[in-house]
């Protein structure tokens, strides 16, 4: 059967190959598409993984320090190195600090803490806790603690003094500081006589037995 010229110019359009302008816009769409999947598969993971605790959070230090004490503190898998905390833009409780403050971080995988008293000064009283002071003590796992002072009697086994504290390990993913960053790490630390100065702390689990909150003329 004949074909009209009209029919013939359609069919010849139908099989002829793409050309090379078109497969390139092909190419760059699926390209582009291919790259925004994991990083939106990412963004979702990132945003479950902090809403079931597996992440830290990070946050702006109000700028009030507070005051830990405890007669022992036992701990597996311990790290520590040095970080900046940051306060809000234009707080009010920075001082001439510039709303920056110098901590070391110490991060301990798990943690038990006899007779465990914290309180911070909210102007001429002082908001004061207890707890672990009975049978059981508190405990911890993935404890990190931001301290610009730190005292205590200390016995470490296996430490590495010097090392850099992003290859860190012993204290788990948050028991890691950043490239370059001076740090120490042991498998094991026993302090008898605590007494920490701090800005920040966070734990992906605290059990306090016996906790008691109050307010009081006399802090820790």
């Amino acid at each position: 059967m004949a074909m009209s010229e009209e029919a013939a110019g359609a069919a010849e359009a139908a099989e002829a190959p793409p050309t090379p302008a078109a497969t390139r816009g092909r190419v760059r769409f699926r390209r582009t598409a291919l790259m925004a999947v994991p990083a939106v598969a990412l963004g979702g993971l990132l945003m479950t993984l902090t809403a079931q605790g597996v992440l830290a959070n990070q946050f702006s230090i109000s700028g009030m320090p507070f005051t830990i004490t405890a007669d022992r503190l036992e701990g597996d898998g311990f790290a520590q190195y040095g970080s900046l905390d940051e306060m809000i833009p234009d707080s009010p409780n920075q001082g001439n600090t510039g709303g920056q403050v110098l901590v070391a971080v110490s991060a301990i995988k798990t943690a038990k803490i006899t007779n465990l008293c914290q309180s911070v000064d909210l102007g001429g009283v002082n908001l004061v806790i207890h707890a672990g002071d009975g049978k059981d003590p508190v405990t911890a796992t993935d404890l990190t603690t931001d301290s610009d002072l730190l005292s205590g009697d200390a016995v470490f086994d296996n430490i590495e003094i010097g090392g850099d504290a992003s290859t860190y390990k012993n204290a788990g993913r948050y028991g890691k500081g950043n490239p370059g960053v001076f740090g120490q790490q042991a498998d094991h630390v026993d302090m008898t006589h605590v007494s920490q100065h701090n800005y920040a702390s966070t734990a992906l689990k605290f059990k306090l037995p016996n906790l008691r909150l109050s307010f009081d003329s006399k802090g820790c």
